[in-house]
């Protein structure tokens, strides 16, 4: 897709009005196109990467690309050229055109281009992009650029994404291998398409009038959806043949050998897990110990530059700089437990869930957590993220990254994944579990009093664990704290108006293995209804199961992809409003208890002396939703939306 950030970088690029198209740019702009929806705002005429292999392993892409910008809005994304380049990918070619409806033609060279760092705040990297404008990028225009890039790749994977945000009425992958080269394929989301051998080591693929992928909130990662092909190239040469993920235990082989000493102890690292375990005779709350600390106490910060990509720096440093990436943060916590005698194991995995191909093993991959072996000793029921392996026995997956992760949790996004751990004979391609919705909890329970004006006030006590807890610290606590107060009233805001907090305290904050608890009060005024001698109140004062799903699949266009849903949960609202005097119930709810293959969810509402008693229960038990099973979701939450607008109607015993 189009290199987007760069629409935060303004520039200009001088025009040179001139007779110099190249002819595949014209050819593609002479293309007689098929009727697109009316929203359509481009179209990729033609995507065209042509893949050259030298015998030494030196690699040469030379990408052809073409747009037709059909509204204003394709500005936004199309009116540029971006190439990443790094110390280890050159750019020895890039020149840009554009095509103006009226046939004429302007050029834009590499000379023109603007150049800028990625590096951020908190990760340094030797990456850098360069970006070409085109000028008339207008509704009607062909844009088009030639970009040739050198490299020489670590490992011998590639792959042809050939589908886009856009239609692409062309595409086309051709790869020339040296002698004796070898290579396999594997198509992700769509068909095999055939490949054709054009002899001399020359193949190509080619596809036409592939569909736009019409982005949809709380879709899968792209890579489970877009079609793709990925390649793997074989060098001729045995001693090149280890950059080739032939296998997952080659692949495991491959960076054991990359991290073969990082792990290695300084004496200030004894010294440290000495100090952290000092007096701690249990196993699992050395474990413990050692995980806070390369979690909480190591900042967040990547140097990343050619190898370092893939190469964790060596633990000695990284305890020294007190800082590091995920990997780092990995390899310092591995070091530190191999001292109190438990081991541990790399895990390479993709925060995109479903990206990873079990059956075509590649270094598709992300992130680095650790799999940290438990010793017989150790109890595991209360440690969510141990799976039992066949091989590796008993091992806990834990993210030192994730600062707001308790011990013993998995991320939402690293559940119902695959991690390839790195045992020391090789890699293991394991299925880390997705938490069962009793891990990650929501108790809301609340006392508010209705007077017979209608206002209503009351105490409100919240308990989050597991994912809840964790989403809620993140909001909380990457703001300054004094903003805390305004998410709350936004929360509360969704629900109420016309209300006002007169207190709220938050506990456990930056307890992170700690139930997080909110407690506030308020007061609403009219929250109750008044018709003559009735008041019309709703039982469900405060929170909303996923309403906005419902409205997603109740947009006007029809859903194309699953949903997922963000984890596993279990979330309880209980409320007691007591009545004023002189009020009888004069119609309840009626009670609902509605499930489908992914969720559950109950309520009812009964009188207890003179208070008004909710409870309901929501459950989701599933987190992928196909699109198969779409509509018996829509009819669950559309169950789900109506109970939540139920109103109880009290009236005045004696008016």
């Amino acid at each position: 897709m189009a290199i987007a950030f760069a629409a935060a970088y303004l520039w200009f690029s001088p025009r040179v009005l001139a007779d110099t198209a190249p002819d595949w740019l014209r050819a593609a702009a002479q293309d007689k196109l098929p009727d697109y929806p009316k929203d359509t705002v481009a179209v990729l005429l033609l995507d065209d990467q042509q893949t050259t292999i030298k015998d030494n392993g030196d690699i040469e892409i030379r990408t052809r690309r073409a747009y037709k910008l059909l509204r204003p809005d394709a500005r936004e994304n199309y009116d540029h050229a971006g190439a990443l380049f790094s110390n280890d990918t050159k750019i020895s070619y890039f020149k840009a055109w554009t095509i103006t409806p009226d046939g004429h033609e302007f050029e834009v060279k590499e000379k023109d281009a603007v150049e800028v760092s990625l590096t951020t705040f908190e990760v340094y990297s030797d990456e850098r992009a360069k970006f070409i404008k085109f000028p008339e990028a207008n509704p009607g225009s062909v844009v088009g650029y030639e970009l040739v890039q050198k490299q020489r790749p670590y490992v011998f994977d590639d792959d042809w994404g050939f589908q886009d945000i856009i239609p692409v009425r062309k595409a086309r992958f051709s790869i020339h291998l040296p002698a004796g080269w070898e290579f396999s394929t594997f198509f992700e989301n769509h068909a095999e398409i055939k490949s054709q051998d054009l002899g001399a080591g020359q193949t190509t693929w080619e596809i036409s009038d592939v569909p736009a992928v019409e982005v949809e909130p709380d879709m899968p990662a792209w890579n489970t959806i877009a079609g793709e092909m990925l390649v793997k190239y074989f060098p001729r040469n045995p001693a090149m043949r280890g950059k080739t993920s032939g296998s997952w235990k080659e692949i495991g082989l491959w960076y054991n050998g990359l991290t073969s000493t990082s792990r290695a102890p300084t004496p200030q690292i004894q010294q440290k897990v000495a100090e952290l375990t000092a007096g701690i005779t249990d196993p699992l709350a050395k474990i413990k110990a050692l995980a806070d600390y390369t979690q909480q106490k190591i900042r967040y910060a990547a140097i990343e530059i050619g190898i370092g990509g893939h190469q964790p720096h060596p633990a000695g440093q990284v305890f020294a700089h007190q800082y590091g990436d995920c990997k780092d943060k990995a390899t310092l916590l591995s070091s530190m437990l191999h001292e109190i005698g438990i081991e541990s194991y790399y895990v390479l995995i993709n925060t995109e869930r479903g990206t990873s191909a079990p059956g075509f093993p590649s270094i598709r991959f992300n992130h680095a957590i650790l799999a940290i072996h438990l010793p017989d000793s150790v109890p595991s029921d209360s440690l969510y993220g141990v799976v039992n392996d066949p091989k590796l026995g008993r091992i806990l997956f834990f993210d030192p990254t994730n600062p707001y992760t308790p011990f013993g949790y998995i991320p939402a996004d690293e559940q119902d994944n695959f991690g390839l751990v790195m045992a020391p004979d090789g890699g293991e391609l394991i299925e880390l579990p997705l938490l069962p919705p009793s891990t990650n909890r929501l108790l809301r329970t609340a006392e508010f009093k209705l007077n017979s004006g209608g206002d209503l006030s009351g105490e409100i006590h919240e308990l989050r664990w597991g994912g809840p807890a964790e989403d809620t610290r993140g909001q909380y606590l990457e703001i300054p704290p004094a903003q805390r107060s305004k998410l709350l009233e936004d929360f509360v805001g969704n629900f109420l108006n016309n209300f006002t907090l007169t207190s709220a305290k938050i506990d456990n904050l930056e307890k992170f293995d700690d139930t997080l608890t909110f407690d506030y009060q308020l007061r609403a005024q009219a929250y109750a209804k008044t018709a003559g001698n009735l008041l019309i109140v709703r039982p469900r004062v405060l929170g909303s199961k996923e309403s906005y799903i419902l409205a997603l699949l109740n947009a006007k266009k029809p859903r194309l992809y699953p949903i997922e849903f963000h984890e596993a949960t279990r979330q309880d609202d209980i409320f007691d409003i007591a009545l004023p005097a002189g009020y009888v119930v004069d119609e309840l709810p009626s009670p609902v208890d509605v499930e489908c293959a992914y969720a559950s969810y109950k309520s009812n509402v009964k009188m207890n002396g003179n208070t008004l008693h909710y409870q309901r229960t929501y459950i989701v038990k599933d987190i992928a939703v196909p699109t198969a099973k779409l509509n018996d979701v829509r009819d669950f939450f559309r169950q789900v939306a109506a109970d939540e607008r139920t109103s109880a109607v009290l009236k005045q015993a004696n008016p």
